[in-house]
C-alpha cells in the first residue's frame, strides 16, 4: 500500500513530467474520489473508471501497446498502482489540453468530450481547488471567465 505522502510525491512528479498544474491534478483527484484498487462502472458506454484519478478503461488498449503488455496487465497497473494512475492521468490531461488549446478545455475533456458534461465537471474541479485554497479568483475576472465558456 502506498502512503499519502508517496502518492503526493508521485502526483508532483507526474505534474512536472507532463507540465500540468499540480493544483488541477489535486482538484481532479478530489472530484473523482477514487482510490487505489477501485474499479467503478460500468459507465454508459461499457467502460470502467480505475484508481484514484478514475482513469477510464478506454485508454487501456493504447497504454498496453505503449507499455508492450497485455490489457489485463495495463488495467492492473492503472487500477492498483497509485503512482502509475496519477502519471496516466497527467498524460491524459496534457493530451486534452493540447487538443482543446486551453487548460479549462483540457480539464473538461479529461472527464467528457460532451460539452455540457465536461464544462460542469471543470467547474467542479475549479470549485474544489478554490475551496482548498489552491487557486483564488477575483470576482469580476471569474465572472467574465465563466461567461466566456
Amino acid at each position: 500500500m502506498i502512503t499519502a505522502q508517496a502518492l503526493a510525491a508521485c502526483l508532483m512528479i507526474a505534474a512536472n513530467t507532463y507540465q500540468v498544474p499540480p493544483a488541477v491534478m489535486i482538484g481532479i483527484m478530489h472530484v473523482e474520489g477514487g482510490h487505489i484498487g477501485q474499479e467503478a462502472g460500468p459507465n454508459f458506454n461499457g467502460t470502467f473508471d480505475l484508481g484514484p484519478m478514475q482513469v477510464n478503461s478506454y485508454w487501456l488498449p493504447q497504454l498496453a501497446r505503449q507499455w508492450r503488455v497485455d490489457q489485463y496487465t495495463a488495467r492492473t497497473w492503472v487500477r492498483d498502482n497509485g503512482c502509475v494512475n496519477v502519471h496516466v492521468a497527467a498524460w491524459i490531461l496534457r493530451q486534452k489540453i493540447v487538443e482543446t488549446g486551453s487548460l479549462y478545455g483540457g480539464i473538461a475533456h479529461y472527464h467528457s468530450a460532451s460539452p455540457g458534461l465536461g464544462y460542469r465537471y471543470a467547474a467542479k474541479v475549479i470549485a474544489v481547488m478554490e475551496r482548498k485554497g489552491l487557486i483564488r479568483h477575483d470576482g469580476e475576472a471569474s465572472s467574465q471567465y465563466y461567461a466566456e465558456r
